[in-house]
């Protein structure tokens, strides 16, 4: 247990356990980890709840288990490991997702969102990069990390995806900076490339298209078009600064999208839930040569209908887009949300307890979260 911020003299922590895929998340007491080389211990404040985790949980996504899922944090450092360099123990901090090697071919150039080390090793085999996992068992059964396995009361994290958290900021909501709005940003900014001046869709309102819209108006966009099948997500977008809410369940989206924009389109439009369906209405919704950013993850080879000719004549662009870059972006996002362009409060609409995990993500299996929701340690 944690005492006063501290480890207790049994070395323990609470921490969410996948046993393995449809089983459910369970707490339960593990040792705390140990940060290495290049690493950083983090006393977990809070972490958000994500469809990514839930494509695990459902097996639609391949990942080794038992593991810890939880991949947006916020905390303080608790200590650093041998000879690294970092914020000081006791300091706030945000992590995203992304957690960059900073020596691959991919992040000596900068896309730290293509990092080959981090999808190689820890998204496809859960371990940090050299080659181990941080958590384990009291038996001493290794325990797969998901990221930095947010979900606990501690976490290692390597020093390259470890930022201060500015004064002022939310210490619990700002968790979904490292992902929900990391991956908006990713896919505005480098995905998009959008321009002040341009129009923007939005497909779909949940925790990243959300923060789309919050970071698609702080761009300059001249209109963001929030699409849902939901009410009361759309009234949500409106208060994020979306300038018009098209409910799909009421009518055509596509056709709509075109009403609103004099049968021209969107330059932009993103797809954030990683369907069949709204991947192919996001498409439809371009202007020529409007771009068609893809975020939302889908179950396994999950394919969509492109209208390949309307694609080539109209000189449109596909483009997918999996996070921000993590080195340059975190710190350009954190000050955002300093200066008040982002406001993670009012994406989050819902707080749970560690104990209360496996709530949390049956209630976001079930389409109950509007926004995103938080687990607190």
């Amino acid at each position: 247990m944690v005492v006063d911020g501290a480890v207790d003299a049994a070395g323990s922590m609470r921490a969410a356990v996948l046993e393995a895929p449809h089983t459910g998340l369970k707490v339960e007491e593990i040792p705390v980890p140990e940060p290495r080389a290049g690493e950083v211990l983090v006393k977990v404040r809070a972490c958000g709840v994500c469809h990514t985790d839930l494509h695990v949980i459902k097996d639609e996504t391949p990942f080794p288990t038992p593991a810890v899922l939880g991949h947006e944090i916020t905390g303080t450092v608790q200590s650093l490991g041998p000879g690294v360099e970092g914020p000081e123990p006791g300091t706030p901090v945000a992590a995203s997702f992304i957690m960059p090697c900073g020596e691959c071919r991919y992040c000596v150039r900068g896309r730290d969102d293509v990092c080959e080390k981090f999808f190689s090793m820890n998204r496809l085999k859960g371990v940090l990069y050299d080659g181990e996992t941080r958590l384990e068992r009291k038996d001493g059964t290794p325990l797969a990390m998901y990221s930095m396995a947010g979900l606990a009361e501690y976490a290692v994290v390597p020093v390259t995806d470890v930022f201060p958290l500015p004064e002022g900021l939310p210490p619990e909501e700002s968790a979904i900076l490292g992902c929900a709005v990391f991956t908006a940003y990713g896919a505005v900014r480098n995905g998009a490339d959008l321009r002040a001046g341009e129009t923007a869709a939005v497909v779909a309102m949940g925790g990243v298209g959300s923060n789309m819209v919050q970071i698609a108006r702080a761009f300059g966009a001249s209109r963001v078009i929030a699409v849902d099948v939901s009410a009361e997500k759309l009234e949500a977008a409106r208060g994020l600064g979306a300038t018009d809410a098209v409910n799909g369940a009421e009518k055509d989206a596509v056709e709509k999208v075109m009403e609103l924009t004099g049968g021209e389109g969107v330059d932009v439009a993103f797809e954030a839930l990683g369907r069949p369906e709204t991947f192919t209405q996001a498409a439809g919704m371009l202007r020529d040569g409007g771009r068609m950013v893809a975020v939302g993850i889908a179950p396994g080879k999950t394919t969509a209908p492109v209208e390949i000719t309307r694609l080539v004549r109209r000189s449109q662009r596909l483009i997918g887009s999996y996070g921000g870059r993590t080195r340059t972006d975190m710190p350009e996002i954190l000050d955002l949300a300093a200066r008040g362009f982002l406001t993670p409060q009012q994406t989050v609409t819902r707080r749970y307890s560690l104990e209360e995990v496996d709530e949390a993500y049956r209630a976001l299996d079930n389409g109950e979260i509007n926004g995103r929701a938080i687990v607190v340690m």
